[in-house]
């Protein structure tokens, strides 16, 4: 690569559209696609070097790849990180999180709201290991700080968490966990660095499915890791080298480009969320609405105090449980039912049926999925039409 963009003091937009660009000797302006699995050397000597790292280098694209890396540059300047790698999804970002650090002995502590699959990691892979856990409800710190034994070596959260959005305080939960010479994570997927910059309340180290927001339009997976040098150093690395969960370039480039208007979408998506939740706080129809940013909202000040903006999630509860739930979904007409979000098509699923489905029912009570609840991901489409649409499909319930 023959030259890379200089950030100086630029702010959050301009980092979204230059920040990591490398410029091959053609001197494009769009960053460049680079599919390729291998890289070639002047002679042995060099590839010698660059395996020993004496020398700088690709080698390999599950170790690294030009378009990889400005996705990671741009992804660790958005989040104010030092270092970011990127993997082929957010479970994987998640899943390796956890593998690369920790040992049989080890403990980990999350919040009991979160996305089925990492509950599922938490709960059933990390055992098999040797891991232990422990799960308490997020929104009580207290809860947090009972749970932490000499063995805690990771405390993990969402937030806002999936479904169910709710709120933990990360400057506490990461405070508790410098007591304890832990580490926090946070899945950073549904605020994404637009609008929530977990480093800056003290985390130790961010996830994303960046298939999500990052992504915007519903078309290539990925996940990405931030942390300290230390981290990726000591832990992350190795593994990820080793194990492969490597992210393609073209991925990448995809994912790499969407940041360019990440913050354009956001201001869109919240936007347009936020008018849907008031909405359907108007239903009769309607039992529940959950938005971070409403006023009757568990956390709402929490949420205003970590967050510029309440997101693009809506969650609500319809009467008449899971008949009507169903009933209501197949007589969307704009709605799309899928169990993806962050797309700008608006996107409907029942958690209980679909995301969550492998919790006893015990589980989902105590986070409050119940079996009218819904979650909506608003898209950018005309805020009317949602509604409409919304309005046209509970006159079936």
């Amino acid at each position: 690569m023959a030259t890379q963009k200089k950030p100086g003091r630029w702010r959050a937009q301009t980092l979204a559209v230059r920040g990591g660009q490398m410029r091959s000797p053609f001197q494009e302006t769009a960053e460049g696609l680079f599919l390729t699995s291998g890289y070639a050397y002047e002679n042995a000597e060099e590839a010698e070097a660059r395996f020993k790292g004496k020398a700088d280098g690709y080698q390999y694209s599950r170790f690294g790849n030009p378009t990889v890396s400005m996705f990671e540059a741009r992804m660790a300047a958005l989040e104010g990180a030092p270092v970011a790698r990127a993997t082929a999804s957010g479970m994987a970002a998640v899943t390796a999180t956890f593998l690369c650090a920790l040992r049989s002995g080890d403990h980990v502590v999350a919040s009991r709201a979160m996305f089925g699959a990492c509950r599922y990691v938490v709960e059933e892979i990390l055992p098999r290991f040797g891991i232990a856990n422990t799960l308490v409800d997020g929104h009580d710190i207290a809860q947090w700080q009972r749970a932490v034994t000499p063995q805690t070596r990771m405390l993990f959260l969402e937030t806002p968490a999936n479904p169910t959005l709710e709120i933990v305080d990360i400057r506490a939960a990461a405070e508790i966990a410098n007591r304890a010479d832990a580490r926090l994570v946070v899945d950073n997927a549904f605020a994404t660095p637009a609008l929530q910059q977990p480093l800056e309340f003290g985390a130790h180290i961010v996830v994303h499915s960046s298939t999500k927001y990052i992504d915007g339009q519903g078309r290539c997976l990925g996940g990405v890791i931030l942390c300290d040098e230390a981290f990726l150093k000591d832990h992350l690395q190795i593994f990820l080298r080793n194990t492969g969960p490597s992210m393609s370039p073209f991925n990448a480039w995809v994912h790499l480009k969407s940041l360019e208007t990440l913050d354009l979408r956001m201001r869109a998506h919240c936007d347009n969320a936020a008018k849907v939740a008031d909405f359907l706080a108007g239903q009769p129809k309607v039992a529940r609405v959950l938005y971070p940013l409403r006023s009757d909202h568990p956390q709402h000040q929490l949420a205003r105090a970590q967050m510029s903006a309440g997101g693009g999630v809506v969650t609500f509860d319809v009467e008449g449980g899971k008949e009507a739930a169903f009933r209501f979904a197949n007589a969307l007409a704009l709605i799309d039912i899928s169990n993806n979000l962050g797309d700008t098509k608006s996107l409907i699923t029942h958690p209980e049926t679909t995301t969550h489905q492998r919790l006893s029912p015990e589980a989902r009570a105590a986070l409050g999925i119940g079996s009218g609840t819904l979650r909506l991901s608003v898209g950018l489409e005309d805020v009317a039409d949602i509604c409409e649409d919304l309005e046209q499909a509970l006159k079936t319930v």
